[in-house]
Order: structure tokens, then C-alpha cells, then sequence
């Protein structure tokens, strides 16, 4: 299973890296209607470019403070074979970003959820998270592999006309409670 998400993340890298007009890269990157529809729009809705707006919890746990903000670019794949994202966030003080990185998801129609392959600048490797739908239209993400210690999730919030929010929590109980440590708003880049 990993062989096989390391792989297409590779391909459909190297197809976004080289996709122009007219060639059949630029085809399979450039629509997105067949994100649009069934499953598949549950991260299919996420599509377009977005500003954001970030927030780390201080490590004493009381104070907010705001980040560099990012630019996240969603696109759909191969007419809905794949959601893949790119995440851009600003350097500090208007310098380089720290990192970059991309994800790729797949649903999976048999399990009813999600695999996501995300790696980044300066990553050893990538990282397998496995997300699901639940029942108020938010995505909950949890990571597979490696482990995560302490364990965390991330929640996508349901989009509306101005845009969407994002959580990271972590547990430091082993589940049984969650605490916010990062939050993002993204809204629709002009």
C-alpha cells in the first residue's frame, strides 16, 4: 500500500510539474468536474487557490499567536481520479518559505474513506493519513503512518461562499481528550 501511494505521488508530481496548454498533462490537471460529484466532492469542494490565515497555541497553552499565513492550491486529478493539494506557506518576514508541500487524496469506495499521501521539504519520506466524512459534512483526519506520538487529527470544516476553517489537535490522554494547537482559515484568493 505505501509502495503504491509513493508511486502515484510521483507520477502525478511529475505530471503537474510539467503540465502545459494542449499537452495531455494539462488535459487531466484542468478539469474538475469530476471532482464535483459523488464521494469524491467531499474534498472535490476544496478546489481552487486559497489565502490563508494561521494560528499556534503557545506551548504554556494560552496564548494565540498569529503565523506567516500560506497560499493553499487544490486541483482535481485525472477528472476525479485524485484531489491533490499544494501547500505554499509565506516565510517569515516576507523571506522563502520554510517548506513547501503537496498531498494527494484518493477515496477509497470500499472502506468509505479517504488515503492521503503528504510530503514536504525537508520530510525523510511521506506521510499515510487515512480521513472519513462524518455525519456534519467535516473531514477528520488521522494519521496511519508513522506514528504520531503525541497522536493528532485534523478536522476540514464544511466550506461555505467565504471560505473554510481547519483544525490540528493533539492528544496528550492517548484519545480521550483533544487540544487545539493550530487553526487556519482559508478564503478564496482574488
Amino acid at each position: 500500500m505505501i509502495k503504491t501511494f509513493a508511486m502515484v505521488l510521483l507520477v502525478v508530481a511529475s505530471l503537474s510539474a510539467t503540465a502545459d496548454e494542449g499537452s495531455l498533462a494539462g488535459v487531466l490537471m484542468d478539469d474538475a468536474d469530476g471532482c464535483m460529484t459523488g464521494p469524491v466532492a467531499q474534498f472535490g469542494r476544496y478546489v481552487g487557490d486559497w489565502n490563508i490565515a494561521d494560528q499556534r497555541l503557545s506551548q504554556d497553552g494560552k496564548v494565540w499567536s498569529p503565523g506567516n499565513g500560506a497560499r493553499w492550491n487544490f486541483t482535481c486529478v485525472g477528472g476525479g481520479i485524485a484531489v491533490q493539494d499544494f501547500w505554499m506557506p509565506n516565510g517569515p518576514d516576507g523571506g522563502p518559505p520554510p517548506s513547501v508541500g503537496t498531498n494527494l487524496r484518493i477515496y477509497d469506495a470500499t472502506r468509505e474513506s479517504w488515503d492521503i499521501a503528504w510530503t514536504a521539504t525537508g520530510s525523510p519520506g511521506f506521510t499515510h493519513i487515512s480521513a472519513r466524512q462524518n455525519a456534519a459534512g467535516d473531514i477528520v483526519m488521522h494519521w496511519v503512518a508513522p506514528e504520531q506520538n503525541p497522536p493528532r487529527r485534523i478536522t476540514f470544516f464544511t466550506p461555505t461562499s467565504e471560505g473554510w476553517d481547519w483544525l490540528l489537535e493533539m492528544s496528550f490522554d492517548d484519545g480521550e481528550n483533544w487540544t487545539e494547537v493550530y487553526k487556519i482559515k482559508a478564503t478564496p484568493r482574488k
